[in-house]
């Protein structure tokens, strides 16, 4: 392991730990051993060591989505990926916050582009790289006939609202610590959403309820 990817190492152990107060130039050196110019010499500075902590997180984001498994049923597949969304920011809060800018803020991801004006893509690859997996299934479930034919970057974006924006409630502690806010909240939001973009309501059911299945036991 180089000593950059040493320090990106210790930035999100640190980020986890402490929080981005955590994150200090001479902390993050002691981390692995080297002077305060190990973080100026890799990243140019702090803003760079920043950005460097986004886009890692967002890699081991696009990675735990991936590890959901595809089944033929898009929908379920969809809400399924939801579910590991959830799991894995609830898993690292602190990295998820960083990685949007909620934290501290100029230390998000540097979005380059707007999906409603470009289509598709943020301008930041590892993001892109994630979403593009949202973007799949929803050109999956509009081929099987689940939901209509639209423009596919605008439903995608549609379903990363419903998906982010309760993730960031249930990380303030808005629906309580015991998670109940999964069914009471985001699977019925989830699947009001998906009735409004063409599935049959019945349907989207009995796909919320395979999705569920995948989910490990409590």
């Amino acid at each position: 392991m180089t000593p950059r990817e040493r320090l990106i190492e210790a930035g999100l152990r640190l980020l986890e730990q402490d929080g981005p107060e955590g994150l200090q130039a001479r902390k993050l050196a002691a981390e692995i051993g080297a002077s305060t110019m190990a973080v100026y010499t890799h990243f140019g500075g702090m803003p760079g060591l920043y950005e460097a902590l986004v886009r890692e997180a967002f890699v081991q984001f696009g990675g735990r989505l991936g590890e959901v498994e595809r089944t033929d049923d898009p929908i379920a597949d969809l809400l399924a990926l939801g579910f590991a969304y959830r799991d894995h920011a609830l898993a690292h809060p602190q990295r998820y916050r960083l990685m949007f800018g909620v934290s501290a803020p100029g230390t998000g991801a540097k979005f380059g582009q707007g999906l409603t004006t470009h289509g598709a893509g943020t301008g930041l690859a590892e993001a892109d790289a994630t979403f593009e997996q949202l973007v799949e299934l929803v050109q999956r479930s509009m081929a099987a006939g689940r939901i209509r034919e639209d423009d596919v970057a605008s439903a995608a974006g549609q379903v990363w609202s419903v998906i982010h924006g309760y993730v960031l409630l249930e990380l303030a502690g808005v629906f309580g610590p015991d998670g109940d806010g999964v069914f009471q909240i985001y699977a019925p939001l989830a699947i009001n959403l998906l009735v409004g973009l063409g599935d049959d309501r019945d349907e989207t059911v009995r796909s919320a309820r395979a999705a569920v299945q995948t989910q490990p036991p409590v």
